[in-house]
């Protein structure tokens, strides 16, 4: 299968799956879903009830990468593989979001701290007929957090738009003690298997 060029769509907002992209000199357009509105989001990210991490961010790479590929077919757009991703992160089996306020995003990382929890991006790829999902897990530790350092970093905006309340890219990277995994996975787009992806939908990467 051949593309149509070396583009690709991304359909995510993450300014860091962009930085990561660019890195490995992959070229892209965005194509934004709806997250938000009176019509509601495009793609739901809630977790449906007894939905594990696993299936929870594999099901929803998928349903946001079809839904872009609909979206290139419907307004006619030039063909080209639609990538999409979906991070979440997981601790005693528990779903950690985006933490919705200041004490929120203290919880999660006084839940964190001095423990180690899984980080799990899943990426999906969809192009013509091709659509295939990939899902990386990492384990992160965290070693133990002051109350003036979950302050201090709450204070600031990092926490509120990534799972898990942090950001291994950001002034966090100071809370990790050790990664097991994909530091590109930690960050949104683990990008081995998103060069794997791409060149079985027929980007031409080295």
């Amino acid at each position: 299968m051949k593309t149509a060029d070396h583009k690709i769509y991304l359909a995510s907002k993450s300014p860091r799956r962009r930085e990561l992209l660019r890195q490995i000199g992959i070229d892209f357009e965005l194509l934004l879903l709806r997250s938000d509105g009176p019509r509601g989001a495009d793609v739901t990210e809630e977790v449906l009830a007894g939905e594990s991490a696993l299936d929870y961010v594999a099901r929803v790479s998928n349903e946001k990468a079809a839904f872009a590929w609909d979206l290139v077919r419907r307004r006619h757009l030039t063909p080209r593989p639609v990538l999409a991703a979906d991070t979440t992160v997981t601790i005693d089996g528990v779903i950690l979001g985006k933490p919705a306020d200041r004490a929120e995003a203290v919880a999660m990382l006084q839940q964190l701290s001095g423990r180690t929890h899984q980080v799990l991006t899943s990426i999906a790829v969809h192009y013509k007929d091709f659509a295939e999902q990939r899902t990386q897990v990492s384990q992160v530790r965290f070693g133990a957090l002051t109350p003036a350092a979950i302050a201090a970093y709450c204070a600031t905006p990092e926490p509120y738009d990534k799972a898990g309340g942090y950001g291994i890219q950001g002034s966090a990277a100071l809370f990790v003690e050790h990664i097991e995994g994909s530091h590109s996975g930690i960050m949104g787009l683990p990008l081995y298997e998103t060069a794997q992806l791409l060149r079985l939908a027929g980007l031409p990467l080295p």
